[in-house]
């Protein structure tokens, strides 16, 4: 695949450096598994307010569950890869291999 095309390709909504991190950190779990808002925080290094905005642009694409519950009286927050999220991160990733490989950097 030529570069122009891949990069045609590129997920916009994870593309975004948080996004892709957040994605990144939820693909690493297993499926149906999430990660709490607060250890999404630790990992990404984003605010709180600016965390939970793209959180809601991710849910709003379908890429992520948002669970709220409360711990006994703390509020707690976990965020879940769906199976549509999931998939879009792995063409993602599989994009970026591409153009990795088409410009020779590829192993």
């Amino acid at each position: 695949m030529d570069t122009p095309s891949a990069m045609a390709e590129l997920d916009d909504i994870i593309h975004q450096p948080l996004r892709l991190k957040i994605m990144a950190a939820l693909n690493a779990m297993p499926a149906n598994a999430g990660l709490e808002f607060s250890k999404l925080k630790k990992l990404t290094g984003a605010t709180d307010g600016n965390l939970g905005a793209h959180i809601a642009t991710l849910s709003k694409a379908g890429y992520v569950a948002v669970e709220k519950a409360f711990v006994g009286k703390k509020p707690q927050t976990t965020v879940i890869a769906t199976a549509t999220g999931r998939g879009a991160f792995a063409r993602h990733v599989a994009t970026l291999q591409e153009i990795i490989a088409g410009a020779g950097g590829g192993t």
